[in-house]
């Protein structure tokens, strides 16, 4: 045992956790023993590789296996309560709790059953094992390059810091129990929020606003006050316009580039001006992380790919039609060859409001969809986003309809803080309490 233990922990290999029942600790069966041609529509929850996320469960990608096929396999079998492991990154060796609506289920080859001595808290085990002392033991003894795994033999032998007393276990588990509800209550009602703000923002740019900032009546309700449109029907006073239409009168006000030998890899810098990519943009969200980067020469010399504040910036490639508005904070960066960048007459269209309808609007997402080559969307085209009809209200609407949205998006803002600051007090109590240097105390997590 080491001397920098604090007193009342040990040090083992955490197989001395596993439950003495029999197959506590195995790994899933072999690709052989349970192919594609075994999943049915019902029966037995197949639990896979993308359900085991670092800490939690993904409950998405639902599958399942008959009784009789999983019955076969029922060494592979878990219950709320264990603890799953991935032999895969990304990353290596994350664990998670089975929950409790997943009242039983088959692994795949990819993941490993650990089923605790009831002695032991699972959430204190697996905090544990997903600690940075864990994983980067587990990555040291991983084999493989292109993606690296870890064996159960190799698992197995890793040691894991505990308080030898199940109480202090406990206690350390109920404080990260407690942060992790907070979190995920709030991040519900967030789920809730953006619910509520979608279809408040699908009805103003159906209704629109009246001059005292009210929803328009419907058009079931008041019939006189909408006109027909290529969209559908829409307020008298809105028109519908191409995308083309809407642009800024300025020599190049939607481009994508630069292209080929306009700017080759080894022109990259480490610093100067940003370069951006599909990285930066998100769901309404611009992210200001930068990686790549040309030199002021470099820029003035592609200056027509320039970025300017409160341009309309969408993914071509990866994930397609994602869209954010450039924030007033960037004052030089260059488009690149994966993205749109479009720049608007203000006074025609708010930039915010064509970012919402790129990424959340039926017509939009019908639009793109008539024009895609097969099922999934490669890239939008140039011409595909011109000629892209969207409805306009006047002006001094779209400044009401502003208005509308940014106090639902500061709602969510508020919300999501409280999850970041949340978040950062459980990384901060983590570190100190899985290493045994700060002794738990419940009441750290209120």
């Amino acid at each position: 045992m080491s001397d920098s233990l604090p007193a009342g922990w040990v040090k083992e290999p955490l197989c001395v956790f596993a439950s003495t029942e029999p197959n506590s600790f195995v790994d899933g069966p072999f690709g052989s023993d349970l192919k594609v041609s075994d999943y049915t529509e019902d029966g037995i929850r197949i639990l896979q590789l993308q359900n085991l996320g670092d800490g939690h469960f993904i409950n998405e990608n639902v599958k399942y296996t008959s009784k009789l096929k999983a019955a076969s396999l029922s060494r592979c079998l878990v219950k709320p309560g264990d603890l799953l492991i991935a032999k895969m990154a990304d990353p290596l060796a994350r664990a998670c709790i089975v929950p409790d609506n997943v009242e039983q289920g088959l692994i795949v080859a990819d993941l490993i059953k650990l089923r605790l001595d009831r002695r032991h808290d699972s959430t204190f085990i697996a905090a544990s094992i997903n600690g940075a002392e864990f994983r980067r033991e587990a990555e040291r003894l991983s084999t493989g390059t292109t993606r690296t795994r870890i064996s159960l033999s190799t698992l197995k032998r890793i040691h894991l810091k505990a308080p030898s007393a199940p109480d202090e276990q406990k206690k350390i588990g109920d404080i990260i129990r407690t942060l992790d509800e907070a979190i995920e209550q709030t991040e519900a009602l967030i789920a809730k929020m953006q619910q509520v703000k979608a279809g408040l923002m699908h009805d103003l740019f159906i209704r629109g606003v009246t001059p005292d900032g009210c929803l328009r009546p419907s058009r079931e309700q008041a019939p006189d006050l909408y006109k027909e449109s290529p969209l559908g029907w829409i307020p008298k006073e809105w028109n519908c316009l191409p995308v083309d239409q809407l642009l800024a009168k300025t020599a190049c006000p939607m481009r994508s580039g630069p292209f080929g030998s306009a700017l080759l890899k080894d022109e990259l810098v480490e610093e100067g001006i940003p370069l951006l990519g599909i990285d930066n943009i998100f769901v309404e969200r611009f992210a200001p992380r930068f990686h790549r980067f040309v030199t002021e020469r470099k820029f003035q010399e592609l200056s027509r790919y320039s970025v300017f504040p409160r341009d309309v910036i969408i993914t071509i490639m990866g994930t397609v039609g994602r869209c954010c508005v450039v924030p007033n904070g960037i004052t030089k960066a260059l488009s690149s060859k994966h993205i749109w960048t479009m720049t608007f007459d203000t006074e025609l269209v708010i930039p915010e409001l064509v970012c919402w309808q790129l990424n959340h609007a039926h017509w939009v997402k019908d639009w793109f969809a008539r024009h895609s080559q097969g099922a999934v969307m490669e890239a939008i085209q140039s011409s595909t986003l011109r000629t892209l009809r969207l409805p306009i209200p006047p002006i001094e609407e779209q400044k009401k309809i502003l208005d509308r949205y940014l106090s639902a998006n500061q709602v969510v803002e508020n919300e999501e803080k409280i999850v970041s600051k949340l978040s950062r007090q459980k990384n901060g109590l983590m570190h100190d309490l899985l290493s045994g240097r700060v002794q738990a105390n419940p009441g750290e997590a209120q």
